[in-house]
């Protein structure tokens, strides 16, 4: 392992960040405050020769002090910071804005101190990257005071070993003896030089979600945001900064992942001078935070990476930090089995007895996993009813002997049993509605808006939090469940709670998402042999925080393959492989109504952790062979399916057709996938050329025996589709080296 190296030069000031890869410094500049200097591909050193030119610049004021000691050619105004105040001589947007008891909203922190740890300390209640070892990396803490405000900032940065990460997070402490009302606070801020730049976002909608979206900056701020309490299906937590001739595998790239669920913001703000700011936190849109007299408030963490390899470098350096270094338990690593969920085949409508010819149907096709869906608990036979009884129906039972008895009976099938959940909501007609009302985000006197027919329980609140925990384990300590798919189906209204005062109302956003937290964590350390999946009307909270406590997670409820090409696609660009549920459902599609063969459908969910969606019982004889056949060869592929590394090759955002690839840590095999939406009677030539082998290794396609060498396959490459007949079709090529 390499060493991560943190310095401090007292002489210039300057503090430099570096391992084998990468390099990130930054200076005390004059004032004490803290000035960007560079991030990216590694450098050997530091020579100051980037202190900020002196230039007077008409209308941006100048530190304070005495007229003959201040200077006209310095101003916080043009200088590009770590973390920027408000109101005291910069005009951009703040890092952090604070209202003293006297109103006033000017924030001005300056240096005071450092220290450097071995490792990397855990943040208190919010998840986190990690380290198993403290020589995996090394970690910075520099303090920031505000003497008026009488609190300091913990800028904290942690540069990773053997990665091309850096993560930064803050820490407010109020040691005044007044209350300090944070109106915002973002997790991390830095400001470059004048560059052409471009900014990728993942911007979507349900059944739309990340979609990849590439944008000049103008001069002024440009922002992405998601206000919706969770981290929603409209703009994911994540954005990344590249050049214009950044591509896939070639160019620099800089990414920013907030590991965080809930209301999130993304500010870039290009100045006068041609600088850019980045800002990256917590949305400050109903935002605000009381901070007592010597309390602290912590900030989520932003992952930051740097790739000089293009776009698949960034994201193959988040896909591992994120399966490594952020997911947790036994499920980790482990092969995520194949699952048939009943959702799409029954809906509400089912009892033991159809769920039995489900079973006997799936069980011969190698199926390793069912999963009870939406339905079981209550008296669930509509989406308006008993969200928030958590206990199961009865009359769907009564044939095999209670849901246990259920359980049991797949298990003595040889598959495992999975259930679905959905505790954060609540439904007027429940019992628990009619016992607690007031468990429900709402604001007094004022009508709530339904969504879906459901409404939000307050998780601020840690009863509300302790009253489903307790009903789950109700349920998960008498029924052997192996699986649980946990579901949340609409955004957040009347953010308000019961339990907390006026001038408190402005954490309840953020409190909901600790007690989100909270709940997931209590969960998956008691049941750590439970394998847990995050769902949010589909792909509506896929996110790093989520990623902690569940390694996958349901990417989208539309299982159309056409468009789930795309959603898979952009998912990818921040996210692993085996975080992305995709499953095979019928045709025509429910979503969409498109009609496409199983062959395409399989092959685009075999891009991720495979599972079914469908009643079995419906497919001929010959549908039911090319199942098994796919969940034969997924089997046989699964680690490197779910845990190669993986390679974007063509994008459907672009292009008619598309392709991605997996290859294996020691390069010895890998499998290709190519796409193509609609068919020509005229079609265009095209070759898709590999990526990430051995270029002096041969290797051979599976199914034809035909040798390829690497640097042919990368360089030359393959005719795409031979078979130019037909719309929506796909190609599975499995290479082994020789």
């Amino acid at each position: 392992m390499t060493k991560a190296k943190i310095k401090f030069d007292p002489k210039t000031k300057v503090f430099y960040l570096a391992n084998d890869s990468i390099s990130y410094i930054f200076s005390v500049e004059e004032g004490n405050l803290l000035c960007h200097l560079y991030f990216g591909d590694k450098i050997r050193d530091y020579h100051n020769e980037l202190r900020y030119p002196r230039l007077d610049r008409a209308f941006s004021p100048n530190l304070p002090g005495e007229p003959h000691k201040t200077h006209r050619d310095f101003s916080k105004d043009v200088l590009p910071q770590e973390y920027s105040g408000n109101q005291t001589g910069d005009f951009r947007t703040p890092a952090i804005v604070i209202e003293a008891p006297n109103g006033a909203l000017a924030t001005d922190f300056r240096y005071v101190t450092y220290r450097i740890i071995d490792g990397k300390p855990d943040l208190e209640h919010l998840p986190h990257s990690y380290v198993k070892k403290s020589d995996e990396a090394k970690t910075l803490i520099v303090t920031l005071s505000d003497e008026v405000l009488h609190a300091d900032l913990e800028l904290t940065y942690t540069i990773y070993a053997d990665r091309p990460v850096i993560t930064r997070n803050v820490k407010i402490i109020n040691h005044g003896n007044d209350t300090l009302s944070i109106k915002k606070i973002a997790s991390m801020q830095m400001d470059i030089p004048l560059e052409n730049i471009q900014a990728i976002s993942l911007p979507g909608a349900h059944m739309r979600e990340r979609q990849i979206q590439r944008q000049t900056l103008p001069q002024g701020v440009t922002e992405f945001n998601g206000r919706r309490g969770t981290s929603s299906h409209h703009m994911n937590p994540f954005i990344a900064l590249v050049r214009p001739e950044t591509t896939e595998n070639t160019g620099a790239a800089v990414g920013f992942q907030l590991v965080y669920s809930g209301n999130h913001q993304f500010t870039l703000d290009k100045d006068f001078v041609g600088q850019t700011r980045i800002l990256a936190g917590i949305n400050e849109n109903n935002f605000e935070w009381q901070l007592k007299p010597n309390r602290s408030f912590q900030t989520p963490e932003v992952i930051m990476v740097y790739s000089s390899h293009g776009l698949n470098g960034m994201s193959q350096a988040y896909h591992s930090l994120l399966r490594e270094r952020v997911a947790r338990g036994k499920f980790q690593y482990a092969p995520r089995p194949i699952v048939l969920n009943n959702w799409e085949a029954t809906y509400f409508n089912f009892d033991a007895h159809k769920i039995q010819q489900i079973l006997d149907a799936a069980q011969p096709l190698g199926i390793e996993m069912f999963v009870l869906d939406d339905g079981w608990f209550g008296k669930r036979d509509s989406d308006d009813r008993s969200l928030g009884d958590w206990h199961e129906y009865d009359q769907k039972f009564k044939d095999s002997h209670g849901l246990k008895g259920l359980a049991e009976q797949v298990h003595q099938m040889g598959l495992k049993f999975g259930l679905w959940f959905e505790p954060e909501m609540i439904s007027t007609d429940s019992d628990l509605y009619r016992q607690h009302p007031e468990y429900v985000l709402h604001i007094p006197g004022r009508q709530m808006s339904p969504s879906r027919d459901q409404y939000v329980l307050d998780f601020s609140c840690p009863e509300v939090v302790d009253n489903i925990f307790t009903q789950m384990c109700a349920v998960l300590d008498q029924v052997p469940i192996d699986y649980i798919k946990w579901d949340m189906n609409r955004n957040l209204t009347e953010v308000y709670s019961t339990v907390l005062g006026p001038k408190q109302q402005g954490e309840v956003g953020h409190r909901y998402v600790l007690g989100v937290y909270d709940l997931a964590d209590r969960l998956t350390k008691r049941y750590p042999n439970i394998l847990f999946e995050g769902c949010s009307g589909g792909g509506g909270r896929f996110d790093a925080g989520i990623l902690y406590y569940f390694p996958q997670s349901w990417t989208s409820d539309n299982t159309d393959p056409v468009e789930r090409i795309g959603i898979q696609y952009g998912t990818t660009l921040a996210y692993p492989p085996s975080s992305i549920t995709a499953h095979v459902s019928a045709s025509p599609n429910h979503q969409n109504h498109r009609l496409t063969s199983l062959q395409m459908r399989g092959a685009v969910a075999m891009s991720g952790v495979l599972g079914y969606e469908l009643n079995v019982n419906d497919l001929s004889p010959k549908e039911k062979a090319i199942i098994k056949q796919q969940i034969q060869f997924y089997k046989a592929h699964r680690q490197l399916l779910q845990y190669g590394t993986f390679y974007r090759l063509a994008s459907p955002f672009k292009h008619n057709e598309s392709a991605w690839e997996f290859v294996s840590p020691d390069k010895s095999e890998f499998i290709l996938f190519v796409f193509r939406i609609l068919a020509s009677a005229q079609p265009m030539i095209s070759i898709t050329k590999a990526a990430g082998l051995q270029a002096d290794a041969n290797y051979q396609e599976a199914d034809t025996g035909q040798i390829f060498g690497g640097d042919e396959l990368m360089h030359v490459g393959l005719y795409n589709l031979p078979d130019q007949l037909g719309d929506f079709r796909a190609h599975v090529k499995y290479f082994k080296r020789v």
